[in-house]
């Protein structure tokens, strides 16, 4: 069994991109007097080149340390990592800002919703453009991602629609809140559960998925040889495991601490410019998942299409699951009003996404015409949010 040297992981270049990153974000630390808005339009170009240049830099480092993972564990488990390690990242965030000063009620709302349109369109949309057209159709697991998608059309309901239906002022009173939180808690961790368990299968490729007659603990592949299961591969392999998931995160929290620096300098030049400010959210929802992009659109050229739903699908779920209850648990400690319900154009632009991904993944095989068909509703709602 080949086990990888630290100095494998641990490369100079791995470590020049955690150095760029977070002494970019000290560095902007220090210049925070400066870069208080409003901001002279040549310092405010320069720096948003530079946030914008480091954070490329990191999420390709991020890319490369998950790739690396998911060969070693396979599927869910290496999307599994990369997913909950941003996402996660994600919810502290929006929970650092809820907790700071000023009002913030409709945070929460305005990142889902950002998150949805850019993950179930622009970036499955793009995937799939990509893929249909260097390997036609991909064949998926589709017991995976029905799970995926039976999930997304309960928890967005609960976190977009039923506010703004039975709440006041689209949000929950305090007596709906509990339910929603310990239903959508509940619903979540059943679904690690079963995915890290005894449906792990059902999220792994079509190519590659085990035939009856491996060993115990084994996974048979296409050509007769057999696969370690994962816990013999974490058993074989703990200590690479251990420092590739270090760098991962280590890597990847500049980026979401300098998207989240960034947002000053958007809402700054886009307000000169007359620009929405739903624009704001979007483009740092966009930068935050930056990593989750780019290895979904490397899995597509790949012909991997059932990772990409495992990155994209998994992501969202992760999203929902994790940042509505944790807003609703901080409204309810800090007494903050938390706005949920999303406006009728936005509701019937997530219902249409979701409807497109269920006829897109029933399909035996995705194809770019499918792809096509999301992209389009992701520029309806660059439409709607310029509206």
């Amino acid at each position: 069994m080949s086990h990888a040297h630290p100095r494998s992981i641990i490369t100079p270049a791995a470590i020049l991109r955690i150095v760029l990153g977070w002494g970019t974000f000290l560095g902007l630390m220090i210049a925070g007097p400066i870069l208080e808005p409003p901001v002279a339009v040549p310092v405010l170009i320069i720096a948003l080149i530079i946030i914008v240049g480091v954070i490329l830099v990191c999420a390709f480092g991020v890319v490369h340390e998950a790739e690396h993972l998911a060969r070693r564990l396979g599927d869910p488990y290496g999307s599994l990592i990369l997913t909950l390690s941003i996402v996660m990242i994600e919810v502290i965030l929006i929970a650092a800002v809820m907790l700071g000063p000023g009002e913030h009620a409709t945070i929460a709302r305005d990142s889902v919703m950002a998150v949805s349109m850019i993950i179930l369109n622009a970036v499955i949309g793009l995937s799939l453009l990509v893929g249909g057209l260097r390997h036609g159709g991909m064949r998926h697991n589709r017991t995976g991602t029905s799970a995926y998608l039976s999930l997304l059309v309960v928890l967005s309901s609960l976190a977009l629609a039923l506010p703004a239906l039975i709440g006041i002022g689209g949000s929950y009173t305090p007596g709906q809140a509990v339910p929603i939180i310990i239903l959508t808690l509940a619903l979540y961790v059943f679904f690690l559960v079963r995915q890290m368990g005894r449906q792990a299968d059902d999220f792994r490729e079509v190519s590659t998925a085990p035939e009856q007659g491996g060993a115990a603990g084994e996974r048979t592949s296409p050509d007769g040889s057999t696969r370690p299961g994962v816990g013999q591969i974490i058993a074989g392999h703990r200590t690479e495991l251990v420092l590739r998931v270090a760098v991962l995160l280590v890597t990847v929290l500049p980026i979401v601490l300098l998207s989240h620096d960034m947002a000053a300098l958007l809402d700054d030049g886009l307000g000169r410019v007359g620009a929405p400010a739903a624009l704001a959210g979007i483009l740092i929802a966009m930068i935050v998942f930056l990593p989750e992009s780019i290895t979904s659109i490397r899995a597509a050229l790949k012909g991997e299409v059932q990772r990409v739903s495992n990155l994209c699908h998994g992501a969202l779920v992760s999203t929902v699951g994790l940042t509505i209850p944790a807003v609703l648990i901080i409204g309810a400690l800090t007494g903050q009003t938390v706005v949920l319900g999303e406006s009728p154009a936005n509701l019937l632009l997530l219902g249409v996404s979701l409807l497109l991904s269920i006829t897109t993944f029933a399909a035996k095989r995705t194809t770019a015409m499918h792809g096509a068909a999301h992209l389009a509703v992701f520029v309806v709602y660059a439409l709607v949010v310029f509206a």
